[in-house]
Order: structure tokens, then C-alpha cells, then sequence
């Protein structure tokens, strides 16, 4: 028994050894790991796991994360458990992926799974033969100036909606939240010029729209799936946000398919002379015949993603350059000075009381006729203003790629098949080394030389995107953002409440987490 103890005994003390000694092996190894990145730029990494704890821990805040280390250096990896993302803040590395080898970095088949319940197949979430017809069809559209009129006179009946919205805010002493009222604006004037009705987001009582609703909840919850890598199971068992996110899509998809259907029934019922008048972007869609024919389905993507292009974008745009003008008053007297010089106004208007609302009304409709294409393009600190307030606020923050084969991005950063790459724009905008000591300043006149704007590298400047897929919207963004904001600014006062925190919300696009609340008074 002596011998058996002393055996049992013996055979524990080896054990204990072995484990000792396998959990001294991985410290060692955890340690060595650590110790050789000491000199890294970029995030530490654990093994096996990568930098999925330090992203995780900043994912709310990533933006800012990433530009942390893009201060330290231009580009560094973060690698994930099955695969490593590169980010870099290099205007010729961003040339290189958006145009010089354009072909290697598509969006790629994670992006589009990762994306495609709410993107679908549209233009936004696809490479190849249907990036290519979508986009074929798109550049006729936007190049047309039947649908420049159309948006102009769309963009101008909404911003009239929201200025009856403001008037009676500012005579009742309401707080309103200009970022609410922007993407009901956007929303309502995409609708229109998108698909030609009238989804009434900005009628005075400022009704909920279960489809605007919906359609938020669905961008914050699929953004989740960067980090929650068990989201694909969620998606299967319908449980946990994935079933919440199916509910909200279902709701985009029956308001969307409801549209499509009273549609192509009133096109059945119209002369093809009739048809051939309507300009709205989904129309020219469902005109399209023979084997390129789109199905519901398909009509359904390239609505949503011409909703995410004409709706968040340019009202979370307008939502930070309003909070900006706030802090800068010297930037609105400069944008109504230049408007004046546009419009060969003297001054501003002078300020009214209750019993002038009528009297109030006619010049607020009378000034909105005269803004017109040309007049707004003649407004050059307007345009550098709004292009200032991307640079700063870009409306998407962070693009990435598939890197479809190895290859060596132009400053020496390799790049292997299968894994991401990313460029940063948020993060682009604030580094000294692209724009210089002043970077912080919100500063519309280095956008100008001699009053007329300048435009800079789009490598630089990354919010349209630029080469092949660079933003066929951009110059509806523009007018659209002029528009409102010349009528904004000539007859209303807006001044952010104080206290409140200007933090984003994480999401694909760049939101102002707890909206932006202001006063309104009359000018």
C-alpha cells in the first residue's frame, strides 16, 4: 500500500510539474509576444486572439481610437482572431486602393454578407458585373438635368416644410433637434426624388415614421457585427439582436415593396408618354427592359441604397456643420455676406414680430425661388464651408476593402490575400501631417483662393470617395446642403442649448449620438 501511495504520489508531483511548467512555456511565449511589439506603432496584439479585447474595449469610441496611433504612425494592423484589417491614414496609399489598383481591393464577399440584409445587392455592396450596370445606369440619371430640376424643386419644397416647422417652434420658445428635423428633410426630399411620393416625415406635427425608424434601428444593429463574431449563429436561431434587426428590415422591406407595387401599376396604367416624363430614379429603374429588367427585389436594393446616400449622409452632414456654425459666428457672417453678393442683396432681413408672420412667409418663399442651380454655385464660401465641415465631420468615417491578392501598398505596408484594408477618413482630417498646424481650426477660407474654391486631392479629402466609385450624388449633396442652409441661416437664429455632449454614435455613418438640440428665434 506504502508503495502504491508513494507511486500515486510521485505521478501527482509529475503532473503538477508538467502543468507548471506548460503554463511557465505560454507565459513566457504571452510575454516574448508582448515584449517584441514594444517598439510598435500600432496596437499590441495578444496571441491567437489578436487585438480583439482592445477593440472591443474602444469599439464605441474607434474613430478616435484609430487616431491615436495614426498620430504615431500613417498605417498599422489590427489583427482579429481569422483575419488582419490594415488602416492608413496616406493619401497616396488611399489613391492607390480607391484608383491606381482599383481592381484588388473590392468591397468583397465579407463586407456584402456582413451588409447584405439591409444593402442587399445594391450599388453600395457589390463588385463586378452589378457594381458596373448599377453604376452605368446611375451616371445617365445624374448627369441629366431633367432630374437636377427635379431635385432642385424637390430640395426647395422641403426645406419651405421645415422652415413652417421652425417658425412655429421659434413663436411657441420650443427646443427643436436639428438633427431629427435634417434626416426627416433628407428623408422626405429622397423619397421624392427617388421615388416620387411623399412619405409626409415633415408635416407640423412631426409624426413617427415607422420606416425612418426602422431603417435606424437596422444601421445601429448590423454595425454590431464587426465585433460580435457570433452573429452569424444569432442570424440562424433568430434570437438576440438579430432578431430584433430581421424586424426592423422587415418593416423597411414592406414599405419599400408596397412602393414598388403601386408603381409599376400606375405605369401599366400610363401612356408610355406619361412614363417617359417621370424623372424620379426608381421610374428610370423600372423602365429598364429585356434581360437587364430589374425584379422587385432588385428595385428594392438600389432604392435602399440610394436612401442611405440621399438621406444620412448629407443630413448628419448638415447636423455638424450646424453645431459648428454655432461655435463660429464669423463663419455665418461670412456665408451671409457672400450670399448677399450672390443675390445682390443689401444686409439681411430685417427682424419681424408675431403679426408679421404672414408678410414673414412671402419673403421666406420669394428668397427660396431665387436659389436657384447657378446662384448656388456661385456661393463660394458656402461650398468651402460645407467642404470644411466634411473634412472634420465626414459623414462616413471608415471605408474597407477586400484585398483580393498580396500586394505592397505604395509606402512599404504589405498587405496579404483575403484580409482588409481601410482608410480612415474621420481620422484623415485631423492629422497635421496631411493638413498642416491649423488642422484643428474649423477654417472654410483654406478652401479658397481669392473667394472662389479651390478643391483638394479627393485622396486627401476622402468623403465622396474617389476614383471609379467616387460618389455620383455629390454635387445633389451639395445643393441640397446650400439650399438649406442659405434659407436656414437668412431668417432663422439657432443656438445649440448648452450644456450638451457632441459625441458620435457608433454606427456606418457618423451621427451625433444624442442629437443636436437649439432654440429658434426669427431674424
Amino acid at each position: 500500500m506504502a508503495i502504491l501511495k508513494d507511486d500515486a504520489g510521485a505521478s501527482l508531483t509529475t503532473s503538477s510539474l508538467s502543468l507548471i511548467t506548460m503554463l511557465l512555456c505560454v507565459g513566457w511565449w504571452i510575454f516574448m509576444h508582448r515584449f517584441n511589439q514594444r517598439h510598435s506603432k500600432g496596437p499590441k496584439t495578444w496571441p491567437v486572439i489578436g487585438c480583439i479585447i482592445e477593440q472591443a474595449k474602444n469599439f464605441n469610441d474607434l474613430h478616435d481610437w484609430l487616431l491615436h496611433y495614426f498620430r504615431q504612425t500613417p498605417t498599422f494592423s489590427v489583427p482579429m482572431m481569422t483575419v488582419n484589417n490594415t488602416f492608413t491614414s496616406s493619401p497616396a496609399n488611399v489613391e492607390y486602393i480607391l484608383k491606381t489598383n482599383f481592381s484588388n481591393y473590392p468591397k468583397g464577399e465579407r463586407i456584402h454578407e456582413r451588409f447584405g440584409d439591409i444593402l442587399g445587392q445594391g450599388i453600395f455592396n457589390v463588385d463586378g458585373d452589378l457594381w458596373h450596370q448599377q453604376r452605368k445606369v446611375s451616371t445617365v440619371e445624374f448627369a441629366s438635368s431633367k432630374l437636377r430640376d427635379f431635385s432642385t424643386h424637390a430640395f426647395r419644397e422641403h426645406v419651405l416644410k421645415l422652415s413652417i416647422i421652425l417658425l412655429q417652434a421659434g413663436k411657441n420658445s420650443q427646443v427643436v433637434d436639428l438633427q431629427d428635423l435634417f434626416m426627416r428633410l433628407t428623408l422626405d426630399s429622397i423619397c421624392k426624388i427617388g421615388f416620387g411620393v411623399d412619405v409626409g416625415c415633415l408635416s407640423p406635427s412631426l409624426p413617427t415614421v415607422p420606416f425612418a425608424a426602422a431603417f435606424d434601428d437596422a444601421n445601429v444593429r448590423i454595425i454590431r457585427r464587426y465585433v460580435d463574431f457570433t452573429w452569424k449563429i444569432k442570424r440562424a436561431l433568430n434570437v438576440g439582436e438579430e432578431a430584433k434587426l430581421r424586424k426592423c428590415i422587415a418593416v423597411v422591406n414592406s414599405f419599400i415593396y408596397k412602393v414598388i407595387e403601386a408603381r409599376r401599376a400606375e405605369m401599366q396604367l400610363n401612356t408610355s408618354e406619361e412614363n417617359e416624363k417621370k424623372v424620379d430614379i426608381l421610374s428610370r429603374f423600372m423602365s429598364i427592359s429585356g434581360p437587364d429588367a430589374y425584379n422587385d427585389k432588385m428595385l428594392r436594393d438600389v432604392v435602399v441604397n440610394f436612401i442611405i446616400a440621399g438621406r444620412d449622409t448629407t443630413a448628419l452632414t448638415l447636423s455638424w456643420f450646424f453645431s459648428l456654425l454655432d461655435k463660429n459666428p464669423r463663419v455665418v457672417d461670412n456665408i451671409l455676406a457672400n450670399m448677399s453678393a450672390v443675390l445682390g442683396e443689401e444686409g439681411n432681413e430685417e427682424a419681424c414680430d408675431a403679426t408679421e408672420q404672414v408678410e414673414l412667409w412671402d419673403r421666406i418663399v420669394s428668397f427660396a425661388q431665387r436659389l436657384n442651380y447657378q446662384n448656388l454655385n456661385r456661393m463660394h464660401y458656402l461650398h468651402a464651408a460645407i467642404t470644411e465641415t466634411l473634412r472634420l465631420y465626414p459623414a462616413v468615417p471608415l471605408e474597407s476593402k477586400k484585398v483580393e491578392s498580396d500586394d505592397t501598398l505604395p509606402d512599404g505596408y504589405s498587405v496579404k490575400q483575403g484580409n482588409f484594408v481601410s482608410f480612415a477618413p474621420y481620422s484623415m482630417g485631423r492629422l497635421e501631417r496631411i493638413w498642416g498646424p491649423d488642422v484643428e481650426e474649423f477654417k472654410p477660407e483654406r478652401w479658397l483662393v481669392d473667394g472662389v474654391f479651390q478643391p483638394q486631392s479627393p485622396f486627401k479629402l476622402t468623403a465622396f470617395q474617389a476614383g471609379p466609385r467616387i460618389c455620383l450624388g455629390r454635387d445633389s449633396a451639395y445643393l441640397q446642403m446650400k439650399m438649406t442652409t442659405a434659407i436656414l441661416l437668412k431668417f432663422f437664429k439657432l443656438k445649440l442649448v448648452a450644456p450638451q455632449s457632441l459625441g458620435y454614435r457608433m454606427m456606418v455613418v457618423l451621427y451625433i449620438a444624442n442629437g443636436l438640440k437649439a432654440t429658434v428665434s426669427v431674424k
